[in-house]
């Protein structure tokens, strides 16, 4: 038989509705996730491994918001 004796096929009529392929990428991702936790090294427990002196992080205040602050006589010095 030739060609011309079968209908078309079109790969694209094989093809999932973008929801469905959109929930298969969600189904992979979550699998991949759970198998690269299930393989990582657990967290250290060993003193050594944390640093003695965490530093504290820098807040910055703008200056509108101090002038709020201060409207409402909430001092933030």
């Amino acid at each position: 038989m030739t060609t011309s004796q079968h209908p078309a096929h079109l790969v694209h009529d094989e093809l999932a509705t973008p929801d469905e392929m959109a929930a298969d990428c969600r189904a992979v991702g979550r699998h991949l996730r759970l198998e690269r936790a299930a393989v990582a090294a657990p967290p250290s427990i060993r003193y050594e491994d944390y640093p003695a002196e965490v530093g504290k992080r820098e807040i910055r205040v703008s200056d509108a918001a101090a002038r709020i602050a201060n409207a409402l006589h909430l001092h933030l010095d």
